[in-house]
């Protein structure tokens, strides 16, 4: 193999602004055009000789932002008073192109298939909890619920092959990493309480 098809099979990732894009590692031109990710990634199975997710290492687990599911609670009495919020709350998914993993192009049906065989579970695009949590609020206190959804992130690359040069190569690999809730793990509630304050005291309590 010469070495300039050897180094027309390689790329690299460079990240600037936020934003990932892929160039050759051979040197070239700057005002040679280059492809987006989704731009490569939308050929995968629509002009590709070969199109492959490759997953690097288990998905990891975390915990979601913690935000307020449901409404606040206002005791307006004496007395300790529980409360019981009602709340529902979905989950959704990010990804390295912002493109919905249930949408229908060729790398979103082949990321789902690959996860489900490398891990034995299927790839969650988003999750809805319904819930009636209770929460012990004291006079002249609010409460609220606030909750953490379980996430796994998984990254990978897919590799794809062209029979004709696309933007001057024959093979890419695009870096794809993507997050989202996992149905199968409990998420985590909280319930917080304060002091009301004067003008929540006068808007809820008259």
């Amino acid at each position: 193999m010469t070495r300039r098809k050897k180094l027309s099979m390689l790329v690299v990732a460079i990240t600037t602004a936020g934003a990932t894009a892929l160039f050759p590692a051979a040197a070239q031109a700057e005002d040679e055009e280059q492809p987006t990710t989704r731009e490569l990634l939308e050929q995968c199975d629509n002009g590709t000789d070969k199109c492959v997710f490759h997953p690097s290492g288990a998905p990891v687990d975390s915990m979601g932002e913690a935000h307020q599911v449901g409404d606040s609670a206002f005791n307006c009495t004496k007395d300790l008073q529980r409360s019981a919020v009602s709340w529902s709350d979905t989950t959704g998914e990010t990804n390295t192109v912002g493109v919905s993993m249930k949408a229908q192009y060729g790398f979103t049906k082949l990321f789902s298939v690959t996860i489900e065989a490398s891990y034995n579970h299927s790839w969650e695009s988003s999750h809805t909890e319904q819930q009636q949590t209770n929460v012990e609020v004291k006079p002249g206190e609010v409460g609220w619920i606030t909750r953490e959804a379980a996430m796994e992130e998984i990254q990978g690359t897919y590799e794809m092959h062209f029979e004709d040069r696309f933007y001057g190569h024959h093979i890419w690999y695009v870096p794809f990493t993507a997050k989202g809730p996992k149905a199968d793990a409990p998420s985590t509630k909280t319930q917080h309480t304060r002091k009301m304050t004067k003008k929540e005291k006068k808007q809820h309590c008259g």
